[in-house]
Order: structure tokens, then sequence, then C-alpha cells
């Protein structure tokens, strides 16, 4: 005779779990904190004051205490939302790119320079050749570009199977990935100067004349419209860990990126490793989105002194 137990397991993973009465230990020790508060309150005030006036004194911090425990903000603890809050208010909020803390202004200087800024502390140490960047104590990150497929146009049966294929994918997951979509200028200067270009050189004159018509086509349609495209990115990190885990982190970052390559190809998408120079355009055009592409003769190097009339 066989017996089978169900267990009932939650769609979130993550959850943290019930230690007591149904409240994780993060809940318990609130709660144990603000009655052990009260209780040596009461025994301080308890023979002082009356108990009406230690009850209003003891309403405000109960209610307090519940709200840290059982609360929420937008998903997150109401504790760990007011402890973010508090670290953002004293936090600096003019940053500057230095490597060290800012020098103070000289004290010749008569003028008020107020606050000082406070350096700059971005996760991105290097973009290496590869296209891999180097986080330093937290890993490498690998960025591909990731093509799209029409998912309204399919058939049911052909949807179910993207979608099931997809979840192959999520299910196979081994560390942190993360899916962006991001929206990017689009610049037609190269294409129309292309079919300016090969017009003439075109065997018939009915392709020269739609070469130009086309043209002219994307020219005005550039000029009335601002003209985005959509790119979607996949981003993998893989952490460093031991003396050699600068190395093996690369390693578990490229096979996990051939691995998301073989089981999104299934779906028709097309996973495509982003070099240096692409993964460098890439990071500096987040700073501007909306800005064109820097050349890449433009783009200062690490360590490289940028003065106002250019690099240096």
């Amino acid at each position: 005779m066989s017996w089978t137990e169900v267990v009932r397991i939650p769609a979130d993973v993550e959850q943290p779990d019930k230690i007591v009465w149904g409240f994780t230990a993060r809940q318990a020790a609130i709660l144990a904190a603000t009655g052990a508060i009260l209780y040596l309150g009461y025994s301080y005030l308890g023979e002082r004051i009356p108990l009406t006036a230690f009850a209003v004194i003891a309403l405000p911090v109960t209610v307090l205490g519940i709200l840290l425990a059982v609360g929420t903000h937008d998903g997150v603890s109401l504790d760990r939302f007011l402890l973010a809050a508090l670290r953002h208010t004293r936090s600096p909020k003019y940053l500057v790119s230095a490597l060290d803390n800012v020098p103070p202004p000289p004290a010749w200087m008569a003028a008020d320079p107020g606050q000082l800024p406070a350096p700059l502390k971005l996760p991105t140490r290097s973009v290496a050749g590869d296209g891999l960047v180097d986080l330093g104590p937290d890993g490498v990150v690998a960025v591909a570009e990731v093509s799209t497929v029409s998912f309204a146009l399919r058939t049911p049966d052909e949807q179910d199977g993207l979608v099931a294929a997809f979840g192959r994918w999520l299910n196979s997951l081994s560390g942190p990935v993360q899916i962006l979509v991001r929206a990017e200028r689009v610049d037609l200067t190269t294409t129309i100067a292309t079919l300016k270009e090969s017009a003439p050189q075109l065997p018939h004159p009915a392709l020269a004349y739609a070469a130009r018509e086309h043209a002219t086509f994307l020219t005005e349609l550039a000029t009335r419209h601002e003209l985005l495209r959509r790119q979607v990115l996949l981003v993998i990190r893989e952490p460093r860990v031991g003396a050699s885990g600068s190395s093996a982190a690369k390693a578990r970052a490229y096979r996990r990126l051939d691995e998301a390559a073989r089981l999104l190809g299934a779906c028709g998408l097309t996973v495509r490793l982003l070099d240096g120079t692409a993964v460098t355009a890439l990071l500096a055009s987040c700073f501007d989105p909306m800005a064109p592409p820097l050349p890449a003769d433009e783009l200062a190097l690490p360590n490289e002194v940028i003065t106002r009339g250019g690099r240096r």
C-alpha cells in the first residue's frame, strides 16, 4: 500500500520560510523587539505614570512595530524600504567620475563651493575585447542581442510551442539573467547615402528611379518623425569565486550563453554576443539614450585625461 502526501509549493520560490505562527524570522524578530521595548518601558514607567498614560505611549510603538513587521511597499517589506529611504537621504546627490574622494577647493577661493561632489562608483570596471564586462568582485557579464518573433501571427499550436521552448530555457537557468528591452534612435543617413550612390549603377532605369524615390521617402520620414527601433538584450552574470575566479566566471558565462542560444533557437530566436566595441557603445548610450552614437575615435580610453578642447 502506497501513501502519497500532497505538498503545496508557492509560486514564488524566493519567498522566505514561515518560522512561527505564520511569521518569518525577520517578522518574528521585529515583533519580539517591539514586545521587549514595551516590557522594558512598562517596567520603568508602570509605577510612575497612570496605566492610561502608558497605554497612550505604547499604542504608537505597537502600531509601528506591527507595520514594520507585516507592512510592504511595492513588494518590499516596510523596514527594508525605510532603511533604503534613509540611506538615500544620507547619501550624496552630486556624483562625479573619480577614483578617489574629490579634493576640496583651494583655501584662497573666497566663494562658497557648497557641498562637494562624491565619487561615482560604477559597477563596470572594464570591457574586454571579447565583449565581457568586468564587474570586479561581482563577477563578469556577457551581453548578447536577441532577435524577435511575431507571436500574434503564429497559430495556437505554434504559440504553445514557443511558450514551451521559452519555458525550457527559463527552467534551465542556473544564475542571474536579465532581459532588457530598450528603444534607441535610428539613423538613416548611411542607408539614404547608399541608396543614392548605388542608384546610377543599377541595371535598369526603373530600378534606379525606385531607389531614388525610396531614398526621398526615407529622407522625408526621418525629417517628419523621430524613428526608434526596439533592441532586446540578454545579460548573463557569473560571480567570481576563488583565486582563478575570473577565468572560471568567463567560461561559465560563455557556456550559459551557448546554452541560451541553443534553447532559444527552438523559438526561432538568434542570440548574438556583442563584442567589446558594441558593448562600450551600449554602455555609453545608456547615459544619454536619445543622443546619436559617438564615433569610436571620440571615446576616451581608461585613465585618459579629457580636456575642454578634446582628449589629451
